[in-house]
């Protein structure tokens, strides 16, 4: 299983919706609103690295209201 921490700028005014959609994304299992440089925080698990992207770009990213990401992939120690 690989999660990623996905950082989410939102748009201001579409927050709401934003969020919405995010959270009823597949794949993605929590969000939370952040204060600081960015406004959430998604975090998302898939089988692979491979389907984990896809759902950002193809999901996350493609929300109205999305303005910009960045994601952290958790590391096994």
């Amino acid at each position: 299983m690989v999660k990623g921490y996905i950082l989410i700028k939102l748009v201001p005014g579409l927050e709401s919706d934003a969020l919405f959609q995010i959270r009823a994304t597949q794949g993605v299992v929590d969000v939370n609103l952040v204060f600081g440089q960015w406004d959430a925080i998604a975090i998302a698990e898939a089988k692979t690295l491979f389907e984990l992207s896809r759902t950002i770009l193809s999901e996350v990213r493609s929300v109205q209201g999305v303005q910009d990401t960045t994601t952290l992939l958790e590391g096994a120690l």
